[in-house]
């Protein structure tokens, strides 16, 4: 137990728990206020699209990390010109963006939507704005398949949820691999993983013609219609879009646009009653084949991967800031848990066990989920940053709260019966003798939860968050280089976290008993001479 002759009882100590909730809310209250009159002054036309999903829809440019292009984002800024309003890109995970549409993250959806009729049940779509069709995708040199029927026995990859899955698994003997992203399948048909890809022409156009080795076969598979998903509530701006869609293809800006990429098809000018002959040249798709195709020298690449440094920077202040919130409130929470857990009535404690145990028995992507898209059914709207701190804070915090009760437990019980002795509550000696030598205790243990937390904070993109392995992700799916950026990415997550380890373990040192023994024996030295 603590010595010193000072009674606890006439001090007043801070209450840092109380300090960093304060701090928390006039962080939260002024980001609030500063939406809030940007909102105020602008109404922009948000539309929610994935920047992962590749080319040509909306990505990265190759030649500038920073800004997004695509044929999708020149749809988007003309729909919003006609409407008279400012464009807003909201980057969003794909199989996110109808549940975002829901609670109203953005207006719109943009992003090689479908129209199908399960889609359609859940919200309203626009007159099409692109019509295309699936296209078979090889190696060179494999004759063996020349058309889809030749595909039985074969192992095909293609798109998670999209028309080609559904032709697929329409036919006996094919084995379908189903992927979240476009460039995964292409990358694994080039390593033989897969035997074929079947999707979008246009997917195939942008992920054969870079690639020498592959090569598309067969003929038009099937036909799709990519459609401006709206809730079915905004009849308003429904009917708005489909008069700047209607615009677009009367005054040919949306053929322009669809040429500039290379992308019109004979579908296209079918449904847009337009077979003139095109007069513009795809300079967009020219300028995307020469970036990926262009060889590099050592020092190019060293300057392009320092062009990246920006972007996975941004990506890394976004990972730090809400793990290192998320880990102060998973503290706090963690330690009222464990206290009440041993010291309050037998209901509350009932209660904190079976929330323990309910947080460490769930994943935590299934509670981001909850927090996200479930809480708005009830009324309650978070923003994404603050979902995801909330997600990281519930579920950490049932660690911290068994390493806090460990520590708590594993102090001898006489400390607490000698400080009852003295006169102290059974809160003052919680808080002045039990609790500051527990801490000491799961310093350790505290330290490596924080480092996995940074590493879990990852899984914050499905809920519209851009940190650090969602900027990866989106830079090596444009440039096809998981490992160099993947090492960059990596060599950012380490120096994050080496800093806190490093201060963990000088706090370790600090509170041991051999440097208070220290620092205790150099204070009597001082006072007898």
């Amino acid at each position: 137990m603590p010595s010193g002759g000072a009674n606890p009882t006439c001090r007043r100590a801070p209450k840092p728990c109380h300090g960093i909730a304060r701090g928390i809310l006039l962080f939260l209250v002024a980001g609030c206020s500063f939406h809030a009159r940007a909102g105020a002054q602008t109404t922009p036309l948000r539309w929610g699209g994935d920047a992962e999903g590749g080319a040509p829809y909306q990505f990265q440019d190759p030649r500038d990390p920073g800004r997004i292009i695509g044929f999708e984002v020149e749809i988007a800024d003309a729909v919003a010109r006609i409407l008279g309003r400012p464009a807003e890109f909201v980057q969003n995970q794909w199989d996110g963006l109808v549940p975002g549409l829901e609670r109203g993250n953005y207006d719109m959806i943009i992003s090689g939507l479908e129209i199908t009729p399960d889609r359609a049940e859940v919200i309203a779509f626009s007159r099409p704005y692109y019509i295309t069709f699936e296209q078979v995708a090889v190696r060179k040199g494999n004759e063996s398949i020349r058309s889809l029927e030749d595909c039985t026995g074969k192992t095909v990859g293609t798109l998670k949820g999209s028309l080609a899955q559904r032709i697929l698994e329409a036919r006996p003997g094919i084995d379908v691999r189903s992927y979240d992203g476009q460039v995964n399948a292409y990358e694994d048909l080039m390593n033989g993983r897969l035997d074929a890809v079947l999707m979008d022409h246009i997917i195939a156009l942008y992920n054969v013609a870079p690639q020498p080795g592959l090569k598309m076969v067969g003929r038009p598979e099937g036909r799709l219609e990519y459609g401006i998903g709206i809730r079915k509530e905004d009849t308003r701006l429904l009917a708005e879009v489909n008069r700047a869609l209607g615009e677009m293809i009367s005054s040919g800006e949306l053929r322009s646009i669809l040429e500039r990429w290379g992308i019109w098809t004979e579908l296209c000018g079918d449904y847009f009653l337009d077979h003139s002959p095109g007069n513009q040249r795809p300079v967009a798709f020219e300028d995307y084949l020469a970036a990926r195709q262009a060889s590099r020298s050592v020092w190019d690449r060293i300057r392009q991967y320092a062009s990246y440094l920006p972007l996975l920077g941004k990506g890394a202040v976004v990972t730090l800031e809400l793990s290192a919130l998320a880990m102060v409130l998973a503290v706090c929470l963690g330690l009222l848990l464990a206290l009440t857990r041993l010291h309050a009535p037998a209901a509350l404690r009932l209660l904190c066990g079976a929330y323990i145990e309910l947080i460490r028995g769930t994943p935590l992507l299934i509670q981001l989920f909850l927090i996200f898209y479930g809480l708005p059914h009830a009324g309650i709207r978070l923003s994404p940053m603050l979902a995801a701190i909330l997600g990281l804070a519930l579920n950490y915090s049932a660690y911290e709260a068994e390493n806090y009760r460990a520590g708590i437990q594993s102090i001898p019980r006489t400390q607490m019966e000698a400080a009852l002795a003295l006169g102290m509550t059974r809160i003052q000696a919680l808080r002045y003798v039990i609790v500051p030598q527990a801490v000491r205790l799961v310093i350790p243990p505290m330290t490596n939860d924080f480092i996995a937390l940074l590493k879990d904070s990852s899984l914050v993109s499905v809920i519209t968050m851009v940190e650090l392995t969602k900027s990866y992700s989106q830079l090596a799916s444009i440039h096809y280089d998981y490992l160099g950026i993947g090492l960059l990415a990596a060599a950012m997550y380490f120096l994050i976290g080496l800093p806190f380890v490093r201060l963990a373990r000088q706090a370790e040192r600090y509170f041991s008993p051999e440097h208070r023994a220290f620092l205790v024996g150099g204070k009597q030295r001082q006072a007898g001479e």
